[in-house]
């Protein structure tokens, strides 16, 4: 590696990018931090982060020892020994796989490639998308041979935004290659960074693996969504179930109920398999039928709303409904597939005035698919501004958030997250 000036590139700053360049970082690589955004880039060359969990001073002290640094020219893959790829892969509107982001990344750096290099895909993906559809891309811009010039893997995120118990070096690493010398190469290289690597056969099945996780996390989740209504019908308070449930130390695993999924993984990763199945003439049906109860959760909330405005002899037309948290998750500010960005689509849609308040998201920026709240700002939190509203609706749980002063304030309260359980109750709570 003596002949590159950096040990490694880490391509698309987001909440996977960011941590691995600081990870490898401090464990003393070279790291440089490529993204198309020079807000991310300056935002690091000045030592500060724009991401909620991750402290700047972190950010600081590698760009001040001169372990990482960030820019926005892509042709300096020539001068990294590895690249590890972190790029979005969303779902296209008619809900099918978009990756064209690691496609025009595999063009932009192919014409860069130097012998001996590896490139590592990270970014959620289904089976065959390494070994196919970037390994073309790579030797047909560079004019190299993956597996013989340059070496090609996969290796799943596995980042936790929000849990101060995930950290990216206690975190297994699974690394599958296009070659078992790929898989080596990948094996070697975050073996610096990380305490334990597991390898698998293929990039297939490192790519299977990330899906596995992901698809097992929205069955689970489509239960307790399906229970909770069916619990509900019965008086049976689902989260009260769950606590007792969990107590069984063994062949049990807890999962909540909430408003739908959010997340840059969990509504979008099960459909790159369903998608990707249909290739190979197979059915995909459990997974589907979890798609259809997740996503349907959104329209069973607002119905929860309209039947708690209702008590109040109120309509949701014309009412003021405050959103409590948009962020997909507590405490983070990632507001990607955000089941609150439905929410307040469907209470418009109603009639309903629609606000929100979330101390991680002030301001709503750009987003793929709900560009019309882009710039709207979070509401003050103080009892004059949540007293004028009808009705709250809780969506995310942050933990910085008073919901004593949420149950005190407002007039009515409908709770997807269990976030005024033990509570002091003034008005009327309604769990959805």
């Amino acid at each position: 590696m003596a002949q590159f000036a950096y040990d490694l590139s880490v391509i698309g700053l987001g909440y996977v990018g960011l941590p691995l360049c600081l990870q490898f970082a401090k464990t003393g690589s070279r790291v440089l931090g490529l993204d198309i955004d020079p807000v991310k880039v300056e935002a690091i060359s000045q030592g500060k982060s724009y991401i909620h969990h991750i402290a700047g001073e972190a950010v600081a002290a590698q760009v001040t020892a001169g372990r990482l640094t960030a820019s926005t020219d892509f042709s300096q893959i020539s001068q990294t020994a590895a690249v590890v790829i972190c790029v979005p892969t969303p779902l296209n509107k008619n809900r099918e796989p978009d990756i064209s982001y690691i496609i025009r990344t595999g063009q932009t750096i192919a014409p860069h490639l130097c012998p001996g290099q590896l490139i590592v895909l990270e970014s959620t993906t289904y089976p065959g998308t390494t070994d196919e559809d970037l390994r073309r891309v790579l030797e047909y811009g560079s004019g190299l041979v993956a597996g013989r010039d340059f070496f090609l893997a996969f290796s799943p995120e596995r980042e936790d935004p929000g849990n101060p118990n995930s950290q990216v070096a206690e975190i297994p690493k699974v690394v599958g290659g296009y070659t078992p010398l790929c898989r080596d190469k990948a094996t070697a290289l975050y073996l610096r960074a990380v305490k334990r690597v597991v390898p698998v056969s293929s990039c297939r099945a490192a790519e299977a693996t990330k899906l596995l996780e992901n698809i097992f996390r929205s069955v689970n989740i489509a239960l307790v969504n399906e229970l909770k209504t069916v619990y509900a019908a019965m008086g049976i308070d689902i989260w009260e179930v769950i606590d007792a449930a969990k107590t069984k130390p063994f062949g049990y695993m807890p999962f909540y109920p909430g408003p739908g999924l959010g997340g840059h993984c969990i509504p979008i990763d099960p459909f790159y398999l369903t998608w990707k199945a249909r290739e190979y003439g197979q059915a995909t049906r459990f997974i589907e039928l979890a798609g259809e109860i997740n996503t349907r959760m959104p329209q069973l909330v607002i119905g929860k709303l309209i039947e708690a405005l209702n008590s109040n002899r109120k309509p949701l037309n014309g009412s003021k409904i405050l959103l409590v948290g948009l962020a997909y998750k507590a405490n983070v500010d990632d507001p990607r597939e955000s089941p609150g960005f439905i929410l307040m689509d469907l209470i418009k849609h109603s009639g309903g005035i629609v606000s929100y308040y979330d101390p991680y998201i002030p301001v709503i920026g750009i987003t793929r698919e709900h560009a019309q709240w882009a710039g709207t700002s979070s509401i003050s939190w103080n009892r004059q501004t949540l007293s004028q509203f009808d009705a709250a609706l809780i969506s995310t749980a942050h933990a910085n958030v008073d919901y004593q002063q949420l149950l005190d304030w407002v007039p009515l309260v409908v709770d997807t997250r269990n976030a005024t359980q033990g509570l002091k109750i003034a008005h009327a709570v309604f769990k959805a």
